[in-house]
């Protein structure tokens, strides 16, 4: 159909002409309501915007002589967040004299490293930075 009949045949119905598939050898095109097809693509990167989850860093702070009981809740707010979905950033804080007994604090990662290995990787392995030192973990 020329063009010029397809825009007449448009006019008559009152909507638009929209070219569907220009990069073919004949090109395509649609009587449609121009602002309604603009409004439903809207609607639907709006809901796939909507189901996107975008990962968090949640971040755990310990000390190197951290007692059993804080531990345990430590981890197991560490858990909450992997089944969300999101990182955990493990920062150990040494103070004072603690600094001495830095070989305390990697003991203590490598502890929670391998508590969550099942459900956890190492995104980034412990390092020390200043009196920190820190992992990040992503869920499997």
């Amino acid at each position: 159909m020329p063009v010029s009949a397809a825009l007449d045949a448009a006019q008559e119905a009152g909507l638009d002409l929209v070219e569907v598939s220009p990069n073919q050898d004949i090109p395509v095109c649609k009587i449609i309501d121009y602002g309604k097809l603009k409004f439903e693509e809207q609607k639907k990167k709006a809901a796939a915007r909507k189901k996107q989850k975008s990962a968090d860093l949640k971040e755990i702070k310990m000390r190197p002589n951290i007692d059993t009981h804080d531990y345990e809740v430590k981890t197991k707010s560490m858990t909450r967040f992997f089944e969300e979905g999101d990182k955990v950033k493990v920062t150990l804080r040494f103070r004072g004299r603690e600094m001495a007994h830095q070989h305390l604090g990697m003991e203590l990662l490598q502890k929670v490293k391998e508590e969550f290995s099942d459900v956890a990787k190492v995104e980034l392995e412990p390092k020390l930075e200043g009196r920190q030192m820190t992992m990040v973990m992503a869920p499997r």
